[in-house]
């Protein structure tokens, strides 16, 4: 051996060390996206926020307008109307990776980490990579409110 070579000891040694860094900094940077993109962990990494209980006050009804909607992601939930009138409730986090999605603008519900768009009056993937459509969110209108169904 010569006086440059380094003893495998401390090869192994900073090996260890540099694994361990990389594994902290993808855990901090994992916590760090999530916050920053909305997404929520859940069981799985990924979920929605805690859902309002049934009969639970959404949003006034003059807040969702036709042919659009809104976000209400405190509330795990995106509200939109047709054209017709009609209200839609869906669930506010992406099937793709769990962000919260951004917004309803031109007939879809709109995710801002990879794209995906969905159908505002079905939940239907219009653009991936969402491959399973939107879970649907039970809502009514009772007077001038939407409420948890």
């Amino acid at each position: 051996m010569t006086d440059d070579a380094l003893p495998r000891r401390t090869v192994l040694v900073g090996g260890a060390l540099t694994l361990a860094a990389g594994v902290v900094g993808f855990v901090v940077a994992k916590e760090k996206w999530a916050k920053t993109t909305g997404a929520v962990a859940g069981a799985n990494g990924y979920g929605a926020p805690a859902a309002p209980a049934s009969g639970a006050l959404l949003a006034p009804l003059d807040a969702v307008p036709r042919g659009g909607g809104i976000v209400l992601a405190s509330k795990g939930v995106v509200l939109t109307r047709d054209e017709g009138g009609s209200l839609h409730g869906f669930s506010s986090i992406c099937t793709h990776q769990g962000c919260t999605l951004a917004s309803v603008a031109g007939g879809t519900i709109n995710c801002p980490c990879h794209g995906s768009k969905f159908n505002a009056e079905t939940g239907a993937v219009v653009n991936g990579p969402a491959a399973v459509p939107l879970p649907k969110v039970a809502v009514a209108v009772r007077g001038s409110a939407v409420y948890r169904a």
